[in-house]
């Protein structure tokens, strides 16, 4: 069976109904993750949960270490991502307490946020133009209808830099573009899934409507926070339907991506990086 990693944003720091729970303290060539992986079995589906921004809520979306967090999902053997994010809407039908599943990601970040496993003497490319993977959206999306939660399938998630949330101009530029949704985290993770060749999606709660609906009071920690408790028992529960629909799957989408991604001469790729990067190259490379 699919091994399951979930990601939780702003909210959901830990996974309810696990069994045989276990703390795990992951060591990556990158660094420490966000917090210790927690280990369970939920219906006979293995689980991997980790709090994106570290129990307490203590790490700024500029600062999450990515890298490290998507490695340490990889060394434990996850197939599939279920990344739960808070967001703002940026349509008028995208109302606060909503669900929506975006399929496309436009990066608006301008710090350096490390977005690649490849460096240091090796160059891989894989295909990114479908950012997320349709077997877990449709599988989360069938899940939400059936408990009776509003989602909503497709949409753009434009990532924000932050911490602080968007002017006016900001908001009403990114509605012009056609963007759909706004958050701060998720560009990243997807990008790094795929590279591991692990199935990423994105679990998008609406709080609140940015600060372009002029009829609506403008966002506040207090708004998103107070929102995000009253939803978090509706993203639980389409959790833990998805998580052991996803568990049945025996194949997944990204498995594969880097097949023909790899461009560097075995040869000349540094022993050093072969060895950090053995549990995601090592199938192409040995």
């Amino acid at each position: 069976m699919a091994k399951i990693g979930i990601i939780g944003g702003s909210g959901l720091y830990e996974m309810d109904g696990l069994a045989n729970i276990d703390k795990v303290m992951i060591g990556t060539p990158f660094g420490s993750p966000s917090d210790n992986f927690i280990t369970g079995v939920l219906d006979g589906v293995d689980v991997v949960f980790l709090p994106r921004h570290g129990r307490g809520h203590h790490i700024s979306p500029s600062e999450i270490n990515y890298r490290a967090n998507i490695f340490g999902m990889k060394k434990l053997g996850v197939n599939a991502i279920i990344s739960v994010s808070a967001c703002g809407s940026l349509k008028e039908e995208l109302k606060p307490m909503d669900f929506v599943l975006p399929d496309q990601f436009v990066d608006r970040t301008n710090k350096a946020r490390e977005s690649t496993f490849f460096s240091g003497g090796i160059v891989a490319h894989v295909g990114f133009a479908d950012p997320v993977s349709p077997e877990i959206v449709d599988v989360l999306y069938r899940s939400a209808l059936n408990l009776g939660i509003k989602i909503h399938k497709g949409g753009t998630y434009i990532n924000m830099e932050g911490p602080q949330f968007s002017t006016k101009a900001e908001s009403s530029l990114y509605r012009s573009w056609g963007m759909d949704i706004i958050g701060m985290t998720n560009m990243v993770e997807a990008k790094l899934a795929r590279e591991a060749e692990i199935s990423y999606a994105t679990l998008a709660a609406v709080t609140d409507y940015d600060c372009w609906h002029e009829s609506h009071e403008t966002v506040t920690v207090e708004m998103i926070i107070q929102n995000l408790n009253k939803n978090v028992e509706n993203a639980k529960a389409i959790l833990k339907k998805s998580i052991v629909d996803l568990g049945r799957l025996n194949k997944f989408s990204a498995e594969g991506s880097l097949q023909y991604a790899i461009l560097t001469n075995k040869n000349n790729i540094p022993e050093t990086v072969r060895k950090e990067l053995d549990i995601i190259v090592g199938k192409y490379l040995n």
